[in-house]
């Protein structure tokens, strides 16, 4: 027999737009924003309603410090469940053999894999050679400053960068391969954040055995590419691979460590063993399981013909809209692009990544101000990086990008106007003009109807109310 509701029980069951109706209307806003705006953030994409539905779940509710079968809570039995299903899920989406690769499923996100990895791999001091912010690596692969040591990868470890070389825009493997050699690194990192072409995996693979260094590639920007076969897989030639879930992989915000496994070696100095250690308890606690179960949804769906044909058109999308953004003279790194993301140098335009981003904002385009080649500061970058995965993930074609590409020449010409009006360099005088220009407004209607036609994944867009001007 149930019990009667008591009052605290209606309580807890209290739909949110009645228990907090500001946080439902700040959900209902953002909602619209992600409709009404073009999303080219390089990292971002629109999740499954499935995903999200499993990310929202009950599993919220469970503690689960620990590995499957050796939990330091009890009642995890249907959590051991899921784990074992998304470590699965993780192994057939990138068509491993799990005698050959492990994987451990529990890291809150990239960076916090990043860090897990590297206490896996190294100790503290240790060498490590990563590609440098400005030529499109990330934070956590030993970024630092002449005045600063910015991550935690370069406050912990030694780091010495490596680059791409400043006239074709590809990384520079023989200045790298030279630099190994007086450095003598204990790991080599590959993979990046802005960085619009391949690598050469194999390459990198004698670098670091010349050294007896280890190989790690931080695929968090493609694993959805390498997943469907749209990339070079780094799985043939490193020893662990690290990933977000959210990027081309369109999951929930989590991330992935996978490990390799050698026949006969001790299970006590594996690296399995060392990664489970450094995830947990070395660098974080109990596990998301909600998010796990998010992860698990968005493998499965990343293991299907839908999803190879996604990820095609995410590489045809880019090369239409980098085709038509060097139609217009404009000049982008490496030339073009390989994968999902181009990095438009605004510098011949005498324009700051930090002004088109915000102009873009102002009429309703999505994309993030990032560091180029030559570059001195990453808050006053000479480009901007450019994504076509979520678009994609709204049906977008080729031709749709290209129209994204004039929009985004129409707001270049703008702000070249609006500089010129400024008077001054600063963007703060930059935005006053910006925020009065009628010709920003009249884009800004143009881009969100050609926004609103298209549909949404993940939630009914059909309803939903304008938000009131942000600025």
């Amino acid at each position: 027999m149930s019990r009667p509701v008591e009052s605290y029980n209606a309580f807890l069951n209290t739909p949110l737009s009645e228990a907090d109706p500001d946080v439902a209307k700040i959900i209902e806003h953002e909602k619209y924003r992600q409709f009404a705006e073009l999303e080219l953030i390089a990292s971002e994409n629109f999740t499954s309603q499935a995903v999200m539905e499993a990310n929202g779940s009950a599993l919220t509710n469970k503690y689960s410090e620990g590995l499957p079968g050796a939990r330091y809570y009890g009642g995890n039995q249907y959590v051991d469940q899921l784990e074992l299903l998304c470590q699965q899920r993780a192994l057939d989406a990138f068509k491993l053999d799990a005698s050959e690769w492990g994987v451990n499923v529990q890291p809150y996100s990239g960076s916090t894999a990043n860090f897990a990895a590297l206490t896996a791999l190294l100790k503290p001091f240790d060498r490590l050679m990563g590609l440098d912010l400005p030529s499109g690596g990330h934070l956590t692969h030993g970024y630092q400053t002449d005045k600063k040591k910015i991550s935690s990868s370069s406050i912990y470890f030694q780091s010495m960068p490596y680059r791409i070389d400043s006239e074709s825009g590809i990384i520079d493997y023989n200045r790298l391969e030279e630099n190994a050699e007086l450095y003598r690194p204990q790991l080599l990192i590959c993979g990046a954040s802005a960085y619009p072409r391949d690598w050469d995996y194999a390459r990198l693979r004698k670098i670091a055995d010349k050294h007896s260094a280890y190989l790690l590639c931080d695929m968090a920007h493609i694993s959805g590419l390498v997943a469907a076969g749209e990339q070079e897989s780094p799985f043939k030639f490193c020893d662990v691979v690290t990933t977000n879930t959210h990027k081309t992989l369109r999951g929930p915000r989590a991330g992935l460590i996978f490990f390799r496994r050698h026949a006969g070696e001790d299970k006590k100095e594996s690296l399995e063993a060392r990664v489970n250690q450094a995830v947990f308890p070395s660098c974080q606690g109990g596990p998301h399981n909600n998010t796990i179960a998010g992860v698990a949804v968005a493998l499965k769906q990343a293991n299907t013909p839908e999803f190879v044909q996604y990820a095609k058109q995410v590489r045809a999308n880019t090369q239409a809209m980098a085709a038509r953004l060097i139609s217009y003279g404009y000049r982008l790194s490496a030339g073009g692009s390989d994968n999902h993301l181009v990095l438009w140098d605004l510098k011949p335009l005498e324009l700051t990544g930090s002004k088109i981003e915000k102009v873009c904002e102002l009429v309703n385009i999505t994309l993030n101000k990032n560091s180029v080649c030559g570059d001195k500061s990453a808050i006053t970058p000479g480009g901007v990086r450019i994504g076509t995965s979520a678009l994609t993930s709204r049906g977008f074609k080729e031709a749709d990008f290209e129209a994204v590409a004039d929009f985004l020449h129409a707001t270049v010409e703008i702000a070249v106007e609006l500089q010129r009006e400024a008077g001054s360099r600063l963007l703060k005088d930059f935005m006053t003009v910006a925020y009065k220009s009628d010709k920003v407004v009249a884009l800004q209607k143009q881009v969100e109807a050609f926004a609103t036609s298209f549909p949404m994944p993940g939630f009914d867009a059909s309803n939903l109310v304008k938000p009131p001007p942000h600025h």
